[in-house]
């Protein structure tokens, strides 16, 4: 074959490129999401159809921009240094099949941030087509624990923890047959890897459930996690505990009360002849229940802080907390003031008078106080020294 022959070889074999080159092409590969464990590999594959070589062809992988390569392959060479930095260690590209326009992309040590989509795109010249493939990143937890706030005025608050889900996975309540219990709060977050850490609230008012669940499922691989905790009925008893203080504080009214009269006997002999003030020892109890039913009232009917608010805990603590101090505070300050006032009648009607006033007219109406003087002591012998006394330094209190 003459050079002729040799020339009209290479025109044919350029045409055939130009050919193959200018001939149009789709993309193909998967149409359903990629599931894919984190920290795990996945690997992507697009097909050339019909097939054909792609060796000649620039193949691009990129997320969301297109300069922005997670892969790129052009003129027969990998082109790491033009894609995106994070993928450089972690992708490669296989060939095996690009003969028959087929690659796939492999992509190692899977993060949260490798979910999303994925084109793939065959480029000769200006001619290009592409096909997007999705990858879906999961993660599940078995690390799940629940916590019991102490018990208070609104029941018993139960918080469900859980983290290092992906997606942010679903989350409820259950009792022990099964049905759902409405939460009364849920909130997530996310940590520095974009993993969700997953809280949820119950608040119970009554020991209608004994045993509680807390369910949370990954919806992309429905994998299920759950936690149970089972409530004592004594968790429910705060409202025996208050009857229990209001009877205690009245106990301790009444022993006082009996205490005074007990002592008032012994001393003066006077429980007959009614000193003992049985009137105003029960006005003094009732003040003190209603002082401290009225108290409890105020704070509990007052405006409070929703459940759902993140302050509710602290609100519900500082209530408890602050009840229990002024019940004991008004008990203490009344029974203070029962005593002062008790011991200072005591001491008014120990004051003794002369046997000869203690039948007057005068004597029945008014006491009276005679100051010792520094000279000696004043001396009256009748009713008539007193009337013939004139002003002096005599105080007179009414009798009681």
């Amino acid at each position: 074959m003459g050079a002729t022959g040799v020339l009209l070889c290479v025109v044919l074999h350029f045409l055939q490129m130009v050919t193959q080159s200018s001939e149009k092409f789709t993309v193909t590969g998967l149409q359903r999401p990629v599931l894919a464990p984190l920290g795990g590999n996945v690997e992507l594959s697009c097909q050339l159809s019909p097939p054909q070589q792609a060796q000649h062809m620039e193949i691009r992988w990129f997320r969301n921009r297109y300069r922005e390569p997670v892969y790129l392959y052009r003129n027969g060479k990998d082109l790491h240094g033009e894609t995106i930095s994070k993928y450089v260690e972690r992708t490669e590209l296989l060939k095996d099949d690009i003969g028959k326009g087929k690659v796939t992309l492999r992509i190692f040590k899977l993060t949260a941030d490798d979910d999303g989509s994925y084109h793939c795109v065959f480029k000769v010249g200006e001619f290009y087509e592409e096909h997007i493939t999705e990858i879906k990143v999961t993660a599940t937890s078995s690390v799940m624990y629940i916590l019991m706030q102490p018990p208070n005025i609104k029941g018993v608050m139960l918080e469900c923890h859980s983290g290092g889900w992906f997606p942010q996975p679903h989350m409820e309540w259950r009792d022990n047959k099964g049905n759902i219990i409405p939460a009364t709060s849920k909130a997530h977050s996310q940590d520095e890897n974009k993993l969700f850490n997953m809280t949820m609230t119950l608040l119970i008012e009554a020991s209608s459930h004994r045993s509680i669940t807390c369910y949370l499922q990954n919806l992309l691989t429905h994998q299920e996690e759950s936690i149970s905790i089972v409530l004592s009925g004594e968790l429910f008893s705060w409202k025996r505990v208050w009857i229990m203080i209001l009877t205690t504080i009245g106990f301790m009214m009444i022993a006082f009360c009996m205490t005074y009269c007990v002592q008032q006997h012994l001393l003066y002999g006077t429980f007959s002849k009614g000193k003992c003030h049985w009137l105003k020892s029960t006005m003094i109890f009732m003040f003190s229940v209603i002082a401290v039913t009225g108290v409890m009232l105020i704070l509990h009917l007052k405006q409070r802080v929703p459940v759902s608010d993140q302050h509710f805990e602290l609100d519900t603590l500082w209530l408890e907390d602050i009840s229990v101090i002024l019940c004991v505070l008004i008990v203490f300050i009344i029974k203070l003031i029962s005593f002062i006032y008790f011991r200072l009648e005591g001491d008014h009607q120990g004051w003794s008078l002369p046997p000869y006033l203690s039948a007057t007219p005068t004597a029945a109406i008014c006491r009276l106080a005679v100051p010792e003087y520094s000279r000696g002591h004043l001396q009256l012998d009748s009713e008539d020294d007193l009337a013939g006394m004139g002003p002096s330094p005599f105080f007179i209190t009414p009798c009681f």
